[in-house]
């Protein structure tokens, strides 16, 4: 078995369990499974076997490497996984809490196996990155610094939000990304108060600042960057907070290093903005960890209980949002190598003011 399937099968030891049935799709894609919602993965201490319908066998012959195959009519997955523990005499079964519907739950508690639910562990198996997925997600990041840079160059006062989404989206593929990590959020003026503003039908003005926020897939490991940028020099509160925030970003990046809390990290960059008195204008946390998607650890918050470990990758972006003024958000990928953070974004973070 690969080295990934051996952390699985210690986590499957600490949590004193016989088998660990797996759905989410980033799960899957971490052992190198097949993705698709008709696919579930059973990793025992001996096998691993890849439940899945007739729409996958010929995918799961040319893509997968092993597994157990066992084919299933479509939409019969539960009663065939049932019937193989029971050939396989699994008791003590853990599930994924978060991808596993109530239902499912229903149908295998029915039949008396012993359930451990699987919160984040998962998560957690997955935040120690080797060095081909650092690799994967260095090269994601040189897409969206190439992205990034092509983009601007073509931003005008009069386009919309939503073509400049495009633009990052044409880009990004014409670039070798399969796709992108979310919908890219461009939101302009006013609407950079959003820290979340999706892009509309709005034209782009000058003298208002942009906040440009997206990532790449690169052999299915993402990127994730913001800057913000003007068309024109924009309001003096815009560039007053876009320093406080580049000092509070670039304060936190310098304090990561293995053995540091998360929330620690977050408390660096929150009270540099507090003290600059915008503290009540930072309203997320300073990051969440990159890789295959969903669920990465670590969660850099106030909240956080993460430790920083060689390997993991984060994002680093705070930020200041002012209702009916704007905002800015400044964000890089962070991976901690030889104990210390080291950025993979190689995007200046100069204030960028288009026209001049």
């Amino acid at each position: 078995m690969n080295n990934r399937v051996e952390k699985i099968i210690d986590l499957m030891d600490k949590r004193c369990v016989e088998a660990l049935l797996i759905k989410g799709k980033n799960n899957k894609r971490y052992i190198g499974a097949l993705t698709g919602s008709g696919v579930y993965i059973l990793i025992t201490k001996e096998e691993k076997y890849q439940i899945l319908d007739g729409r996958y066998t010929d995918e799961a012959d040319k893509k997968t490497s092993g597994f157990i195959n066992l084919v299933v009519p479509q939409g019969s997955y539960m009663p065939s996984i049932i019937e193989l523990l029971k050939e396989l005499n699994i008791k003590k079964l853990a599930i994924e809490s978060q991808a596993m519907s109530i239902q499912e739950y229903i149908q295998l508690d029915k039949e008396d196996f012993d359930i451990t639910l699987i919160t984040n562990e998962l998560g957690r198996v997955r935040s120690i990155k080797s060095k081909e997925e650092i690799e994967l997600i260095k090269k994601a990041c040189e897409i969206t610094d190439e992205v990034f840079s092509e983009v601007i160059s073509e931003i005008k006062e009069g386009m919309t939000e939503l073509e400049v989404s495009a633009l990052i989206q044409y880009y990004a593929l014409k670039k070798g990304a399969s796709g992108m990590s979310f919908e890219p959020i461009v939101a302009s003026g006013e609407r950079g108060a959003m820290p979340h503003g999706r892009p509309t039908t709005k034209k782009l003005k000058k003298n208002e600042a942009i906040t440009i926020d997206f990532g790449v897939v690169y052999q299915g490991y993402q990127s994730d960057m913001t800057r913000t940028i003007s068309i024109g020099k924009p309001p003096k509160i815009i560039q007053e907070i876009y320093d406080v925030v580049l000092n509070a970003q670039q304060s936190s990046i310098d304090a990561i290093k293995e053995g540091m809390k998360a929330s620690d990290i977050d408390k660096i960059a929150r009270d540099i903005i507090a003290k600059n008195g915008f503290g009540d204008y930072f309203n997320h946390g300073l990051g969440h960890g990159i890789g295959l998607g969903d669920g990465e650890v670590p969660t850099l918050n106030q909240r956080s209980e993460d430790i920083l470990t060689e390997g993991m990758v984060m994002s680093c972006e705070p930020g200041i949002y002012i209702s009916d003024v704007g905002g800015v958000r400044i964000e890089d990928d962070i991976v901690i190598i030889n104990g210390k953070g080291v950025s993979l974004n190689k995007t200046s973070k100069d204030f960028i003011i288009l026209g001049e």
